[in-house]
C-alpha cells in the first residue's frame, strides 16, 4: 500500500516560495553587476546595489519564515509568526538605506562624471532582470496575501520596488544610447535617473517599515474583521443575539480570533457551547488549521430585549428587528448594544 504523505502547510508553502525568491536574487545580482561592469553607469550601478539588498533581505525574510513555520510550543504559545515582522521591518530599513546610498552616488556621478560605454549590451541585461524580477515579486506578493505572510509580501514588495526603479532606468539608459548617437552629451541625465529613483526607493522602505509597525502594534486588519462578521452573518440565527469585543490579530500565517457572543438568558452553558462550536466552525471553513478562535458566552438582559426575537418570559420590551453587525458595533467592548441601529 502506498504511504500517503499530509499536503504541505500554509508556513511550508511561504517557506518554498522563499527559496525561490532567494536564488532569484543571487542571480539577477549577478546580471546586473555584469551590466554595470560593462558600462560604468552610475544609473545600472543603483540597480545592482538596490539588488545587494534583494538578497540579503531574501535571506533573512528566509530564516523568518522557516522560524515562523515551527509550531507553537510552551515558551511560544501563539507560535513564532511575529518574527516576520522583524524580517519585513528590517527589509524596510534596507530598502531605505540602499536609496538613500544611492541619492549619494548619483550627487558624486554628477560631480564627478565618469565614461558611459556598451550601453546598448547592458539595457538587453537590465530588460531581462526587470522582466524576472516582476514575475517572482508579483507571485510573492499573492502567495504572502493569500498565505497572510508579511514577510513573503514584503519581499515581494521589494522586488516589485526594484522592477519600478529597473524601468525607469531602462527608460532613461534607452533615452542615452537615443542622445548619445545624435550626439549630445548624456553624463548628467544618468546621475539625474539614479537620483531620482534614490528617492522611489526610499519611500518604498518607508513604507513597509510602517507596515510592518501596524503588525508589531497589531493594528485591526479591518479587511479580515470584516470577512469575518461576513462569514457569521452567514450562519447567524436568532440564538446569537449580539457579538461585542471581536478582536483580530496575525502571527504570521496563523490568525488568532477572539469575541463575546450574547445569548438568551436561560440557556445553559452546555447550550451556549454548542451555539459557540457553530460559531467557530463558521469562520474555521474558510482559515481551516490556520485560526486560533475563542468565543466567550454571555447571557443578555432587558436592554437587549428590542433585539432579541427568542420567545422568551421575561420580555422588557417587544422585539424590533436584529442588530446590525458591522465592524464598529462588533469590535467596540459595549455589552449592550439595545440602542444600536436594527434590521426591520
Amino acid at each position: 500500500m502506498n504511504e500517503q504523505t499530509d499536503p504541505p502547510s500554509v508556513a511550508d508553502e511561504n517557506f518554498s516560495f522563499q527559496k525561490i525568491t532567494a536564488v532569484v536574487g543571487i542571480s539577477l545580482l549577478a546580471v546586473k553587476f555584469a551590466a554595470w561592469a560593462m558600462t560604468r553607469s552610475v544609473s545600472i550601478l543603483t540597480d545592482a546595489t538596490e539588488s545587494i539588498v534583494n538578497v540579503v533581505a531574501a535571506f533573512v525574510g528566509l530564516y523568518a519564515l522557516y522560524l515562523s513555520s515551527k509550531p507553537r510550543d510552551k515558551s511560544h504559545p501563539y507560535g513564532h509568526g511575529k518574527v516576520e515582522l522583524i524580517s519585513s521591518s528590517l527589509e524596510g530599513v534596507m530598502i531605505l538605506v540602499a536609496g538613500i546610498v544611492i541619492i549619494f552616488e548619483a550627487v558624486d556621478s554628477i560631480m564627478d562624471p565618469g565614461e558611459l560605454k556598451q550601453l546598448d549590451l547592458g539595457l538587453i541585461l537590465l530588460v531581462f532582470a526587470a522582466a524576472v524580477n516582476f514575475i517572482v515579486g508579483y507571485a510573492a506578493i499573492r502567495k504572502g496575501r493569500k498565505n497572510r505572510s508579511i514577510a513573503l509580501v514584503a519581499s515581494g514588495k521589494h522586488l516589485c520596488s526594484d522592477t519600478v526603479s529597473s524601468i525607469g532606468i531602462i527608460i532613461g539608459v534607452g533615452l542615452m544610447i537615443i542622445l548619445d548617437a545624435m550626439g549630445y552629451e548624456v553624463y548628467w541625465i544618468d546621475s539625474a535617473i539614479a537620483a531620482l529613483f534614490g528617492f522611489i526607493i526610499s519611500v518604498a522602505g518607508v513604507r513597509v517599515v510602517k507596515t510592518s509597525m501596524d503588525g508589531v502594534m497589531d493594528r485591526s486588519d479591518e479587511k479580515i474583521v470584516t470577512e469575518v462578521i461576513e462569514l457569521i452573518n452567514q450562519k447567524r440565527h436568532d440564538h446569537w443575539i449580539d457579538i461585542h469585543n471581536l478582536r483580530v490579530i496575525k502571527y504570521g500565517p496563523l490568525l488568532h480570533v477572539e469575541m463575546h457572543m450574547i445569548f438568551p438568558r436561560r440557556m445553559t452553558v452546555e447550550q451556549q457551547r454548542i451555539e459557540m462550536l457553530e460559531a467557530q466552525d463558521a469562520v474555521r471553513e474558510r482559515y481551516g488549521d490556520n485560526l486560533d478562535i475563542t468565543i466567550m458566552g454571555e447571557p443578555c438582559d432587558d436592554s437587549l430585549c428590542r433585539v432579541c426575537g427568542i420567545d422568551c418570559d421575561r420580555r422588557a420590551v417587544e422585539f424590533e428587528g436584529r442588530i446590525d453587525w458591522t465592524f464598529e458595533t462588533v469590535t467596540d467592548g459595549d455589552e449592550h448594544h439595545g440602542s444600536a441601529d436594527v434590521d426591520q
